[in-house]
């Protein structure tokens, strides 16, 4: 697709980096780091607004390198600690010593509550915010200025020099997420913190956690205890399924809370919900309970919409979520409701959509609850596979925002080609260049930007198993995804990227990230 002009700063960041490849490398600096360790400051994910290298300038980390942050800073501080300690073997104190790295909270209130300013210089490392938030942000930067070996769990030999320059960056759309489905197979709470971390590298500030669906109840809910007691006894292919208990689920909130990442829960519904039907005969319109369900077809569930009961469980599951769910968002699902009439559909709709204002929450859903006219704030997410969808329109006209996810373009769980032996291809095939070549701001015809709150990249899991499978397909279309989410559209050029993309092979090959070494990039090992 044809891009804009890069700005200036980014035009010269590109030209040093083609100048690199095209010469074998740029020069090392002092202390002896491979000439490939050294572009690093061009070859930031996602890439920043503005880029200054400063030729020349190097600072390097050593044993006596301390973190100053004070109040609020200091637990990014810490953060940032905790990430270079490990590899450094470096004590790396926070709030001890002489510094050589500051993070401050100064206001720059032109960044927004996201943006951070980092400066390196031979002598220091300032990274400057308006809030925690942003100093995080800028800690993702900075790590990826390091070595890649930064990312090792375990020490390594250095050195860790980082380019000298200034990077000046803010997110285009407030909305960056990434959906993990735990209901088709289950992953515990410490595969999902991984997934987090692993995120949180590529500044993704939403995790969409889709907790319900036929295959299984993931979600403990008091008031209905069967739900998970019996709903979340299996999964696809009839594994031993597993559901998080309420404290569960707050642990997962917290920890992604520390990454400065919001929990977005989704219940499924009217559709997708046998796990539910067969946990409760009471829900169905005949009175029985179908048996569980261990396959990957859709459409062929309801709940009964001519029942008070429905509602009455619904209203249970939404006011016990939004009880433990600190963030702003309830996602009520609402796709592939294809048991459901259109009137059944949109009468289930009308007395479903207030429930999360009820209780204090935003309610967003899959485009298709559109039909329900939802007012205010309500977001529709759309994942279909063209440009265009009437629900879409009528939604910008009321004022709902537009959470773009096409699957054709953004779903992680799809086949890179015919080859990959994980994931599904119904929407057809998703190589790295795909998931990077659509823009959210203007993909969508009749929805413009201002109506776009972000982008998302769902990762499906009917073939996921385990973290190694959740890596490989989420990685590297993940951090392309990110990057069409935080970046300026002028910044965003696929050459330009998938060089700089070469050079994260080894951070992730570092940090234990078991990723697809697409054709397309020319990977550094």
């Amino acid at each position: 697709m044809t891009r804009p002009p890069l700005p200036t700063v980014r035009k010269a960041a590109l030209a040093v980096v083609a100048g690199a490849l095209l010469t074998g490398g740029l020069v090392a600096p002092a202390g002896g780091a491979p000439a490939e360790e050294n572009i690093a400051m061009e070859n930031i994910i996602p890439a920043p607004e503005s880029v200054q290298p400063a030729p020349g300038t190097t600072y390097e980390l050593a044993e006596q390198t301390s973190i100053e942050a004070a109040g609020d800073a200091a637990e990014v501080g810490e953060y940032l600690a905790g990430v270079l300690r490990a590899a450094t073997g470096f004590p790396i104190p926070v709030n001890e010593g002489s510094g050589g790295i500051s993070l401050t909270l100064d206001g720059s209130p032109e960044l927004g509550p996201a943006g951070y300013r980092l400066q390196v210089a031979d002598d220091g490392i300032g990274l400057h915010a308006s809030s925690p938030e942003g100093l995080f942000n800028g800690v993702q930067t900075l790590r990826q200025l390091l070595p890649a070996a930064i990312e090792s769990p375990t020490e390594q030999p250095g050195p860790w020099t980082v380019p000298g320059g200034e990077v000046v960056d803010k997110p285009r759309f407030e909305h960056r997420v990434t959906m993990l489905d735990v209901a088709r197979h289950f992953f515990s709470v410490d595969q999902v913190k991984r997934y987090i971390d692993q995120v949180a590298r590529y500044k993704i500030n939403r995790l969409h956690l889709h907790l319900t669906d036929d295959q299984g109840w993931r979600i403990q809910i008091n008031s209905w205890p069967r739900l998970t007691e019996y709903g979340g006894s299996t999964e696809v292919g009839g594994g031993p399924g597993g559901y998080y208990t309420q404290e569960d689920y707050a642990e997962i909130v917290e920890y992604a809370a520390s990454r400065y990442i919001t929990v977005v829960p989704e219940i499924d519904m009217p559709g997708h919900t046998n796990a539910a039907l067969a946990s409760y005969a009471e829900l169905n319109c005949d009175g029985v309970a179908p048996p569980l369900y261990t396959g990957i077809e859709v459409g062929f569930s309801s709940f009964c919409v001519d029942k008070d009961i429905t509602y009455r469980f619904v209203e249970d599951v939404i006011r016990e979520l939004a009880a433990i769910t600190p963030g702003p968002y309830l996602h009520i699902g609402g796709d592939e409701a294809h048991s459901t009439t259109d009137e059944d559909y949109k009468r289930f709709f009308e007395k479903v959509i207030p429930l999360p204002a009820k209780y204090g929450k935003t309610a967003l859903g899959w485009h298709e609850y559109g039909k329900g006219a939802p007012e205010g704030d309500a977001v529709l997410q759309y994942w279909g596979t063209t440009d265009t969808d009437p629900l879409l329109d009528e939604a910008v006209a009321r004022g709902n925002k537009i959470l773009a996810s096409p699957a054709n373009l953004s779903y992680l769980d799809h086949k890179y080609d015919e080859n990959t032996e994980l994931g599904l291809h119904w929407a057809g095939y998703i190589e790295v260049a795909d998931a990077y070549g659509w823009d959210p701001g203007s993909y969508l015809k009749g929805v413009p930007e201002e109506s776009i709150l972000g982008v998302e990249a769902p990762l499906w899991s009917e073939t996921l198993e385990n973290s190694d499978h959740i890596e490989f397909m989420a990685f590297p279309r993940l951090p392309a995804i990110a990057e069409l989410g935080w970046s300026p559209k002028s910044a965003q050029d696929w050459e330009s990227f998938r060089q700089r993309l070469a050079t994260h092979g080894p951070r992730m090959t570092a940090s234990g990230i078991d990723y697809y070494r697409s054709p397309q990039v020319p990977w550094q090992d």
